[in-house]
């Protein structure tokens, strides 16, 4: 690992993704993301790569699908309701089976909302989003260094299991500033041979495409599609426990709403209340085995959140409804703080 170095989320994003091997980034500006674009625009020029500021978000996601079919590792990024318009191309980049990665650096909604940072893009990350039966794999950061590391873990996800990943942030730890240790240059020597990139005479043709006109084939690749999503489901779960051992209240926050939830856990823990917080990583596939553990210990769940409630129903299905989940929120881009959340974790117990 390199020395550590101050720099923006935004900016950490595209530099771990050049050292990852991506050197093909298509895109649109939109605050509060608009310095990946900015990175890669100065950068990839200098290093033989591919920057394109595309007409619209529509087309750069298209563009995005067009390398991912080369076999390249190839990203675009965006905010909220720049990823709204590229939907149909990630399902299509899905439904072809085609590694790529997209970066959502949310703000607030729905429509055009505001440019603060936000989390209720959630459900569209998570629950599909575009048209179809499909998954991405959803990570999300809680610092800078994590906006570095997870943003190469998700381009060797998406090449593992043939299929997009998306980092997904927000305008918070976008904008902010921290150290990070800056990943070692990957050489992206993964297989690819289902790629198109000319037969030379030598293999048959290899066709990108997710149309199929014949209902029985389509119905069978969806399947054996999701006979994958069920390896990555027992696989790849990634989650952080703090001070779960003897908790008697479990926190569950991911991205800028953990990092405040954690202050919470700490002054509940001073004032001689057991709370706890487990942090999911990725939130498909959701850490649904640590939640159920933690159902049959604590005496309930707050699910903390910047939207009006959403991880809070994959909080509800992992725990089979078996303790109560309280939802402690703010929305339209703001945070909530410590005090609020430790409020919460008393009221779940009765002591506010």
């Amino acid at each position: 690992m390199s020395e550590k170095v101050l720099m923006k989320g935004n900016e950490a994003i595209a530099e771990a993704a050049i050292r990852a091997g991506c050197l093909h980034y298509f895109g649109y500006p939109i605050t509060p993301q608009t310095e990946v674009a900015a990175y890669m625009a100065k950068k990839m020029p200098k290093i033989g790569g591919v920057f394109l500021q595309a007409e619209s978000e529509i087309a750069a996601i298209n563009m995005v699908y067009g390398v991912a079919g080369t076999g390249k590792r190839v990203m675009t990024s965006s905010s909220s309701p720049g990823v709204s318009l590229k939907q149909e191309g990630i399902s299509y980049i899905a439904g072809s089976d085609l590694p790529a990665l997209i970066v959502n650096v949310q703000r607030g909604g729905p429509g055009l909302g505001g440019i603060q940072p936000s989390q209720s893009d959630y459900f569209q990350a998570t629950k599909g989003g575009g048209h179809g039966d499909y998954h991405l794999i959803v990570l999300a950061p809680n610092s800078v260094q994590e906006m570095a590391d997870l943003t190469s873990l998700a381009f060797d996800l998406a090449d593992k299991y043939r299929m997009p990943a998306m980092l997904l942030a927000d305008g918070t730890l976008g904008q902010m500033m921290e150290p990070v240790k800056l990943p070692e240059p990957s050489n992206c020597t993964v297989e690819k041979p289902w790629a198109v990139t000319g037969t030379q005479c030598k293999r048959e043709h290899n066709i990108i495409n997710s149309l199929y006109l014949k209902p029985e084939i389509l119905e069978k690749t969806n399947f054996e599609r999701y006979k994958r999503y069920e390896q990555i489901e027992a696989e790849e779960p990634r989650y952080e426990s703090f001070m779960m051992d003897d908790a008697e209240y479990c926190v569950v926050a991911f991205g800028i709403a953990a990092r405040v939830s954690k202050n919470a856990v700490v002054a509940a823990r001073k004032e001689g209340i057991k709370a706890g917080l487990i942090r999911p990583i990725t939130l498909w596939p959701f850490p649904k085995k640590p939640l159920a553990e933690a159902a049959d210990k604590v005496k309930g769940f707050v699910s903390v959140e910047l939207s009006m409630g959403q991880m809070i129903e994959d909080i509800r299905l992992a725990t089979g409804c078996k303790k109560p989940v309280t939802l402690c929120n703010r929305a339209g881009g703001m945070i909530p703080d410590p005090e609020q959340v430790l409020k919460s974790i008393k009221a779940l117990g009765g002591k506010e």
